[in-house]
């Protein structure tokens, strides 16, 4: 942020009053232009794709490190400014470069296996990145995204770098998924996974993302939070606590601070409090599942977790299903199969309900893996 939005960023403050300015910057989903601290690994992203720059094709690359050390986010940040830069611009869908007709560039485009779950998922975003106008979802097939993939990647100018996020933590797409996918194409497109771990086998390139230290999570969370809030809301010795508790875990850290401003807002305080910053922290669970995870689920799956939050007391599963139907046009059937679901993939936590009848097997409830107070803003 450059001194004049600085200086235009206090005076909206002093005009509007409150605390929050716009909550966005503190989301940990969003991503800011310009990572925090992440110099040396940008440098070796820059010199692994550094074939780009010459309008080549770079190997592929296995970017890696712990959940929470802004893989994601530096990845997402150096895609956008090589677009600006060295990318080319989006085609009308159906048409296609002659050979030798326009500049030679690559195109640069990031993928979420958590929402690409599936070969017409993983085309449809693809086709989206890559042309002007919206692809159709209904009425046309696989087979049909997979042909216009096909024409839009047709040699020689045509190229991409495709990054597939979370690949291998999403259930149901793997690395050997998203080679076979791409394979139509492959001599198109150069392939970065982004996960904890290099995938098993990996033979390209790999960059390595270390957690961050405490002092650089400070760093992140006080710039956000001097975009998100007014001036001094969140000190820095409550910065530093959060920090410290989260461990190396931006996500974490971010999804406690944005709670802890939440609840400040709620309260219609002036300031993060410290009994905020409790409650922010207290809202992420220990190994908590990524909020971005959470917001790519179908709409009627977030409505059940959304009524599910706002439930008085312990409920067991089945007493929750049944007070959640009764506000929806949901069946209590349907809604016991979401909650036994969410449960299976890891989003819910089934644990034994307190009370039974002492006969048979002790009901179970349900709890939250998510960041509960990101999620009820932003879900």
């Amino acid at each position: 942020m450059d001194l004049t939005d600085r200086i235009a960023r206090r005076q909206t403050r002093t005009r509007d009053g409150g605390l929050v300015v716009d909550l966005s910057p503190m989301n940990p989903v969003v991503h800011m232009a310009e990572p925090v601290g992440r110099g040396p690994v940008l440098e070796r992203l820059l010199d692994v794709l550094d074939p780009v720059f010459h309008q080549q094709l770079p190997d592929d690359v296995a970017v890696y490190g712990p959940r929470g050390s802004g893989k994601s986010a530096i990845v997402s940040a150096l895609f956008a400014g090589l677009n600006d830069q060295v990318g080319r611009r989006r085609e009308r869908i159906g048409t296609t470069t002659r050979a030798g007709s326009a500049e030679r560039t690559v195109q640069f485009v990031r993928v979420d296996a958590y929402s690409a779950t599936s070969e017409f998922r993983f085309y449809h975003t693809l086709l989206n990145a890559v042309v002007e106008e919206s692809v159709p979802e209904r009425g046309v097939g696989t087979d049909t995204l997979r042909e216009r993939l096909q024409d839009q990647f047709k040699p020689p100018t045509r190229r991409a770098v495709i990054a597939v996020d979370h690949v291998g933590e999403a259930e149901d797409v793997s690395v050997a998924d998203v080679r076979e996918w791409l394979a139509p194409v492959g001599d198109a497109v150069a392939l970065l996974t982004i996960g904890r771990d290099v995938p098993p086998g990996w033979a390209g390139e790999t960059v390595h993302v270390p957690g961050y230290r405490q002092h650089a999570l400070v760093d992140i969370l006080t710039a956000r939070a001097s975009q998100a809030l007014t001036s001094g809301a969140l000190r820095h010795g409550q910065a530093r606590r959060i920090a410290e508790w989260a461990e190396g875990d931006a996500h974490d850290a971010l999804a406690a601070a944005f709670g802890a401003a939440d609840v400040a807002d709620t309260d219609a305080a002036g300031r993060v409090s410290a009994s905020a910053v409790d409650a922010g922290i207290d809202a992420v669970p220990e190994d908590c599942v990524h909020v971005g995870r959470v917001l790519t689920l179908p709409e009627n799956r977030r409505r059940v977790l959304s009524e599910l939050l706002r439930l008085d007391g312990t409920p067991t599963l089945r007493e929750a299903a049944a007070a959640i139907a009764d506000g929806s046009d949901l069946t209590e059937g349907t809604v016991e199969r979401f909650l036994y679901e969410l449960a299976e993939t890891g989003i819910l936590e089934r644990v034994r309900a307190d009370e039974g009848d002492g006969s048979g097997r002790r009901p179970s409830r349900v709890e939250p893996r998510f960041p509960t107070l990101v999620f009820r803003r932003i879900g």
